[in-house]
């Protein structure tokens, strides 16, 4: 019996407003999926095309980046400075002949816990509808361990 694929995804989430909409969603009991992995950063503008790209080559099936609204980011730039690096990442695996929406950047409140259990629930449905990543099958198959 084959059983359904559950996407590894990991979310970088700022400090003060994404991973605090975890938080509220958390507290308000919303459920959302168990296979997203949350990463608290100080703040997005944080997050280097390195980590992102590494994120994949580790093995996960998506990544997404969740930091404060546009316009109220607490170290002024950091969400813009991070948007950009994931419209990189998107061209890179574009590039490399991997689905570009295996990432993509939110902005939250630290108000909008069901938001963040949506968006963990979007995720999900999408990575599973792209399939697996392909890098992690191939690095099964050599036996590398990592």
């Amino acid at each position: 019996m084959k059983t359904e694929f559950e996407p590894e995804i990991l979310a970088f989430c700022c400090k003060y407003c994404a991973y605090a909409a975890a938080d509220l969603a958390g507290s308000m009991r919303l459920s959302y999926p168990a296979n997203i992995r949350v990463i608290q950063v100080p703040c997005t503008g944080r997050v280097d095309v390195l980590h992102l790209l590494k994120a994949f080559e580790n093995g996960a099936d998506g990544v997404y980046i969740a930091g404060c609204l546009e316009g109220e980011c607490h170290f002024l730039q950091g969400n813009l400075r991070a948007r950009k690096r994931v419209e990189q990442v998107q061209k890179t695996l574009a590039a490399i002949g991997m689905n570009p929406e295996r990432i993509h950047m939110y902005n939250l409140s630290s108000a909008m816990g069901p938001r963040f259990a949506e968006i963990a629930k979007e995720m999900t449905e999408n990575i599973k509808k792209i399939g697996p990543n392909p890098i992690k099958y191939r690095i099964k198959q050599k036996g590398d361990e990592r």
